[in-house]
Formats: C-alpha cells, structure tokens, sequence
C-alpha cells in the first residue's frame, strides 16, 4: 500500500506535497512540504490563522475566502484526481483540509 498523498497547485506551480497523517471526522491532517510557490501563497494562510488565533470570525473568513480565490488545487499521486472544493489550513510544516 502506497502512502496518500497530494499536490497543492496554483495553476501549474507546486505550492506544496501533502502526506497523509490522519482523518478524522471532517479533517484530514498532512505532513506539509512546501514547493517553490509556497512564498507567494504563504502569506494568505499566516492572515488566515493569525485572524482565527485573535478570534475575529470576519478577519479570518475573509482570508479564507481569499485562499479560496487564490486558484489552489490538489492533486492525488495515487490517481490525478483533481479536488478544487476545499478548506485548507497550514502552518510549521502541517496541513489540514477538509473538502
């Protein structure tokens, strides 16, 4: 059996590899290693999380929605299946998204 694994894209640049860790109910959680897009898109998840830390909802939707907006995908290793419908968070080398 072959580890689950993803890309993250932002059209045709690699963002980062997600390695599966665990799923719970609505999460998966992933090893993160970032790509050479990383830097570009880095920003909107620190927004993200640091809205979310602070507790302000509308802060931290906004810069969800701005993720979203940002043109990401992932991409299955194991098959190429391609999911654009997700919530995705990282930080310190973790990921998590649910779809």
């Amino acid at each position: 059996m072959t580890e689950q694994s993803w890309k993250l894209m932002r059209t045709d640049r690699l963002v980062g590899t997600l390695s599966l860790e665990a799923v719970d109910m609505f999460w998966t959680d992933c090893a993160f290693r970032p790509g050479p897009e990383w830097p570009v898109v880095q920003p909107l998840f620190d927004t993200s999380r640091e809205a979310w830390r602070r507790g302000d909802r509308q802060a931290a939707l906004t810069a969800d929605n701005r993720i979203r907006e940002a043109g990401l995908v992932l991409v299955s290793h194991e098959d190429g299946t391609v999911v654009t419908d997700f919530l995705i968070r990282i930080f310190e080398g973790k990921a998590r998204f649910r779809r």
